[in-house]
Parts: C-alpha cells; structure tokens; sequence
C-alpha cells in the first residue's frame, strides 16, 4: 500500500501494549531524512521516554529501505543534527534515553541509517541490506556517531576499512563485525525484531532499565563506575513491587506480570 506521508517525510508512532513502534515515513524517496524528520523522530523518543507504560520501542522503516540517509541539500554540516535540548536518537547529547530500542533494517541503510541503528540496543537485518557509511566520497565526515560507535563495535581496522572508503558492505559482514544480532528474510525480519521487543516489553521494566544503565555505565566510565552503582541499583531494585513479583512468580513458577513500580 502506497504510503501518504508528505513530501517531506514523516515519523509514525504505534502503541501495542507496552511496546512503540517508531516509523520512519518517507519510501518515495528511500525514507532519505530532511529536518522535520528528525524533528519528530527526536519528539517521538521523547515521548517513549516520558511515557511510564511504553516499555520497549521498535524502529522501523516504511517501504523496501530503512533510509538512504539524509537529504544533504536540506542540511547545514555546521549545526547540530538535533537542536540543543531535544531527546537525541543518536545518544550523542543529553537528554539521552534510559529505556531500550530494537531496530529492524533492510534494503539501504547508509549513513545515518547505520549511526541511528547502532545508537538503538538490538538491531535485525536482512543479508542482503545495504549498508554504506559514504560521507568521505561527499567531502564529508560521519557526524552522527560512526567514528566512535563503529569503532567500538567492529574494532579499528574493521571500522576504518569502511568509514575510509565509503564503500557498501551487507548483513553477512555487518553480522560478522558486530553491527547486528542476527539476519532474517526480508518477508520476516520486522516480525523477528518485533518479537524480540515484546519479549523484552515483557519484563520487570525497573530490572530492564537498571541493567541497560549498567552496561551504558562500563561503556561510558569503565568498570569501576559500574560496580560502584551495584549497591543503590539493587537496593532500589529491592523495594520495588516488580522485584516482589518476580519472587513470588518464581516461587509459583509462572511468569512475572510487572506493572514498573
């Protein structure tokens, strides 16, 4: 079904219990973002964060392409992607979001496609996605996260082999330098990504939250940081009703039912 987003693009938003679906609305022109996109895609996390009954998200994308990146003609390279203040997708600038993200990609997925699914937790591929990381054959520099979450994730020279060249890679090598989890069809992939997102909607959300802090934690400050914050994590964690829950449900053997408090 042909998509009636304006010219411009749009970001979609779905409630499904506790999971949000974050659509990314512009196939005519391979969901290539301008402002406005950005704009609501920041709202639209935004929303997810403040919303104490949306637990998991999932990014996707409208049409046979995740993006093609953005419509560089719309953008000034010398401003900030993100105005100053706006909840940030790509985790670069406070606020930054607590809660998690999966994403689902297929088709192309350059630049700022790639910066936006590994700002996300959880990211599904199809083999045959096209990734490209091509600002150097633009005059340009990645300035939306490559050159450090690359680099974090695939390891210098796996990362300098594609950020130097802008050359295409697909979900076999993505899968192998540790940019996605796992690759599924295209027919299946958004349904593989969504179920990995209910099943983490599913869980106790102040256990999810601590947990995702934890390891942004030693990423960010080093283990030492991490460990430190074990002991107010746990005792916060202690005198929640989801923890009495999760220990009666374990007692019962049945699955925990949380309510995030």
């Amino acid at each position: 079904m042909a998509s009636d987003a304006p010219p411009e693009g749009r970001i979609r938003t779905h409630r499904d219990g506790h999971l949000l679906e974050i659509v990314i609305d512009r196939p005519a022109k391979y969901n290539g973002f301008t402002p406005e996109m950005l704009v609501q895609l920041s709202e639209a996390f935004a929303a997810y964060e403040a919303d104490a009954e949306l637990w998991c998200a999932l990014v996707r994308a409208e049409g046979k392409h995740f993006t093609a990146g953005l419509q560089l003609d719309r953008f000034d390279i010398t401003q900030p992607l993100i105005p100053s203040g706006a909840m940030d997708p790509l985790g670069l600038t406070e606020p930054r979001r607590r809660k998690p993200v999966v994403a689902a990609v297929k088709g192309i997925c350059f630049t700022i496609g790639i910066e936006l699914m590994l700002a996300c937790d959880i990211v599904f591929a199809t083999p045959d996605t096209r990734f490209g990381q091509i600002e150097v054959k633009r005059g340009l520099m990645p300035f939306g996260g490559a050159t450090i979450r690359m680099v974090e994730r695939a390891g210098w020279g796996n990362a300098m082999r594609w950020l130097l060249t802008g050359d295409e890679f697909d979900g076999e090598e993505a899968l192998r330098i540790g940019f996605v989890q796992a690759l599924h069809p295209a027919e299946e992939v958004e349904a593989a990504a969504r179920a990995v997102a209910q099943r983490i909607a599913a869980q106790a959300p102040l256990a999810v939250g601590a947990t995702r802090d934890s390891a942004a934690t030693f990423v960010e400050e080093g283990p030492a940081a991490a460990v430190a914050a074990f002991d107010a994590q746990l005792k916060a964690l202690a005198a929640s009703e989801d923890f009495a829950e999760g220990v009666k449900s374990f007692v019962e053997r049945r699955d925990g039912e949380y309510r995030g408090r």
